[in-house]
């Protein structure tokens, strides 16, 4: 396992009362009521906020591949998560896609730089092997 060496930024958090609960940040920025998913309560669920985290994450990989690919990106890509909670058998598990949009790229070069960005994103790396991942570069 690789150890981070310097680390660069550290994301705190208290949650009380789980899926039918609250999180806060530790600098206030992030106030939430959480609901179970596909209820009716307000608020958001952990699955959303994991979509929107890797989404985000992946735009910015995204950007350091076509940096290192000189590549203009367009500016209006967009990255549609899709993060499914399921079960099989008796567990709980998850699995993804990445929709991505490069509108005006070549879908070889667009295509690049999907595979460029799920090597060096950190949630990427994180569900590696972990969970069924699908990356499409949209038509």
């Amino acid at each position: 396992m690789t150890r981070i060496e310097q680390v660069l930024y550290t994301a705190k958090t208290h949650t009380t009362g789980g899926r039918d609960g609250n999180a806060r940040s530790s600098d206030g920025r992030l106030d939430i009521k959480l609901s179970p998913p596909g209820g009716n309560g307000q608020g958001t669920n952990p699955e959303q906020l994991f979509a929107a985290g890797w989404s985000a994450c992946f735009i910015g990989a995204l950007g350091h591949a076509a940096r290192a690919m000189k590549v203009q990106l367009p500016a209006d890509l967009a990255v549609d998560a899709e993060v499914d909670l399921g079960t099989a058998g008796s567990a709980y598990l998850l699995q993804a896609r990445l929709n991505v949009s490069l509108p005006g790229l070549e879908r070889d070069v667009g295509q690049a730089l999907i595979d460029a960005a799920h090597q060096t994103c950190p949630y990427s790396k994180l569900t590696r092997g972990n969970i069924h991942v699908e990356l499409a570069l949209a038509a």
